[in-house]
């Protein structure tokens, strides 16, 4: 049998990562100074519970994903390396807390996710958008990116009547891998979600993101990128899926750089005002630059 070029030879178990991918290995002065803060604040990031790979380059240029609602999620995609669980309660002062911080960091862009909140009735949607109000009272000029769960189909309206500069909801992969990765989503209710944010503030500036190396075709992934320009999603996101564990589902394929600049280049022919498709870039990578791109295409 002829073994496949596009997966590198296992290492224990795990593929090799191809040459191209290469990051900054965390530890300079202003990782540890963000991590410091973080701490003394009892405050969670997606960089760290999802084990970002790029988080030595943002955290050492003071930039970083807030996650707010706890660390423990109520559903366990088979891609994602946040423990999932039973939740301890609910944290009334978060918001506070991360306006503080924003507010220390001198921020001027700030992005906010969560784990899923099953057992709030709104999903947490309420805490959101708490942290958008105190962080706007806190510091004025500091936009605010929501990337946020699908709430249940609860609490939707509350989040964009708090006006975030952009709001991102991911539909992470194409229709067919949806349901074997994220059997607690939906796929057509993702793409809902985004076009109620429309219906409900045309607007508010939209974005998604999705991950590629997951058994999708080239065909399955463009689909899925026509059908968010279909609910009128500005902005995107396209990276690799890297395995957290064994225990999660597979890489079927390593995407080379070539590929990701075709698809960036599809994306932008099919009307986003912005599209980041790269080996390592998620959902709130060089978040500013994106929204900054997004402000020159409605100048």
């Amino acid at each position: 049998m002829t073994q496949r070029s596009d997966i590198p030879q296992e290492v224990e178990g795990r593929p090799r990562l191809p040459a191209w991918f290469k990051v900054r290995a965390p530890g300079g002065e202003g990782y540890i100074g963000l991590r410091n803060l973080l701490r003394g604040e009892t405050l969670h990031t997606v960089c760290e519970e999802a084990r970002c790979p790029n988080i030595g380059e943002c955290w050492e240029g003071r930039t970083a994903t807030f996650m707010v609602l706890g660390d423990i999620c109520t559903r366990a995609c088979r891609y994602c390396a946040v423990t999932s669980g039973r939740p301890l309660g609910l944290d009334v002062e978060e918001p506070e807390r991360l306006a503080r911080t924003v507010e220390r960091l001198g921020l001027k862009y700030c992005v906010i996710t969560s784990v899923n909140r099953d057992d709030l009735p709104d999903g947490g949607a309420f805490i959101f958008a708490e942290c958008v109000q105190k962080i706007r009272e806190r510091s004025p000029a500091c936009k605010v990116e929501v990337l946020i769960p699908d709430f249940r189909g609860a609490g939707l309206r509350g989040m964009v009547q708090a006006r975030p500069d952009v709001l991102n909801h991911n539909i992470e992969t194409v229709r067919r891998v949806f349901h074997s990765v994220r059997p607690k989503g939906s796929y057509d209710y993702s793409l809902e979600l985004l076009r109620s944010v429309k219906e409900l503030d045309p607007g508010m500036v939209t974005k998604s993101g999705m991950m590629v190396g997951l058994g999708e075709t080239w065909e399955e992934t463009l689909g899925t990128m026509r059908d968010l320009r279909k609910v009128g999603c500005d902005l995107l996101t396209v990276g690799q899926y890297l395995r957290p564990s064994k225990k999660h589902v597979a890489i079927e394929r390593f995407y080379a750089p070539g590929e990701f600049a075709a698809l960036r280049e599809a994306g932008l022919r099919l009307g986003f005002r912005h599209v980041a498709a790269g080996p390592l870039v998620r959902s709130s990578y060089h978040a500013e630059e994106q929204h900054s791109a997004a402000s020159l295409a409605l100048a």
